[in-house]
């Protein structure tokens, strides 16, 4: 169980790139990075309007001379200090990602992204490159993984309590763009305009969540080739979708689906991932994070709960308290964030083999779900083709 010490003995100094005042997920970054005291909050541009950044940054207790007004004044001028940052955050619209990114690996710093990664595949692959050159990590926040009965997940599909796995069914449908909720909603509005998410909506911004779970739970799942279809029901939104539909068949013989919406009437989330085995079936809706649905042929439906003794030690360790209270979204992203810290302390000094066993959502997994995307979008526009993978 996590007790609030400190994992590394000392605090890696951090900035921010985005994620200011009317951020959706600036706060969230903060205070998981800041959870377990790994990570300090010395240095930022939080805004693209200086002023707003300067008026958030020192509000936040960073020194105003430490609040730049962009992110290339914010690496030159740590770079140039004894006390510079080590490591950064960009929580900045998509379009973005990849300058902010490879500045950040070139300045010498460590960085944790927002997904997706970049836009294409041979962003992704320079990333890539450039994170393994200048031996420096990215970390990409997929804050769904953090939470336990993920890895309670797979351990019991690596132990083969599932059987073979057959079938892995996929959904992140939320309705809370039913609408065209963008028109009122600035924070909304740049999410559903290919000039800040290039070419998907909800493939990108959604489906990739599930997706990376999935891959999670069965490590090394990889998509054989895949079909997708998109719908844009708000039509001001085309070419970008709001809804897609995607089948696809993976390299150890099992198939899946994924459904992505924003219109899904009604819903919250809906985000569920369905694993099912040649004997056995697992289910998890991050709407009831805690509980995991463990279904075995012939038996009676059991409920796996968090923090409990039966469950295996991989899946124990990352709680913030005992069974029977419920951990929510900011212990998953806090989870994350200390996983990042400990990669990054490894990484810096050399101790590959830590690393070489050690779990965290990285640049391969960026990469993965940004070519995932990229195939879908090539299958959709060619009138729901299957494609290889």
């Amino acid at each position: 169980m996590i007790n609030g010490i400190n994992p590394l003995g000392h605090s890696l100094r951090w900035g921010m790139v985005g994620g200011g005042e009317t951020s959706q997920i600036g706060y969230i970054h903060r205070s998981a990075a800041q959870r377990d005291s790994a990570f300090t909050l010395l240095a930022g541009a939080f805004d693209v309007n200086a002023e707003r950044g300067l008026a958030f940054g020192t509000a936040l207790g960073v020194q105003p001379e430490r609040c730049y007004p962009d992110y290339e004044s914010l690496f030159a001028a740590e770079a140039a200090r004894e006390d510079g940052i080590q490591a950064v955050s960009v929580a900045t619209p998509n379009n973005t990602h990849f300058a902010i990114c490879r500045a950040a690996l070139q300045a010498g710093l460590h960085v944790i992204c927002e997904k997706p990664l970049c836009f294409t595949t041979q962003e992704a692959d320079e990333l890539e490159r450039l994170s393994a050159e200048k031996n420096k990590i990215i970390g990409v926040t997929y804050g769904y993984a953090g939470y336990q009965l993920i890895h309670q997940a797979r351990e019991m599909i690596a132990a083969g309590e599932l059987g073979d796995i057959r079938i892995i069914n996929m959904q992140f449908a939320h309705g809370f763009h039913s609408e065209a909720v963008e028109l009122k909603n600035p924070s909304t509005r740049w999410r559903v305009d290919p000039r800040f998410v290039g070419p998907s909506y909800v493939l990108g911004d959604l489906a990739t969540h599930p997706l990376f779970i999935a891959e999670t739970m069965v490590p090394g799942l990889q998509v054989k080739r895949l079909m997708c279809a998109r719908q844009s029901f708000i039509e001001s939104r085309a070419p970008l979708e709001d809804n897609a539909y995607v089948l696809m068949e993976f390299r150890n013989g099992a198939v899946g689906s994924m459904w992505a919406s924003a219109v899904n009437a009604g819903a919250m989330h809906s985000q569920k991932i369905r694993i099912t085995g040649s004997r056995a079936s697992l289910e998890w809706w991050d709407e009831q994070p805690n509980q995991l649905r463990y279904e075995v042929q012939g038996e009676p439906v059991r409920i796996l709960e968090r923090g409990m003794g039966y469950l295996n030690a991989r899946a124990l360790e990352e709680d913030r308290i005992s069974g029977g209270h419920a951990e929510g979204l900011f212990e998953a992203w806090s989870n994350l964030y200390r996983r990042f810290a400990l990669a990054i302390d490894a990484t810096d000094r050399g101790d590959t083999a830590f690393l070489s066993d050690f779990w965290y959502p990285d640049v391969h997994a960026g990469l993965a779900g940004v070519r995932w995307v990229e195939n879908c979008v090539r299958s959709a526009d060619a009138g729901a083709v299957w494609v290889e993978c």
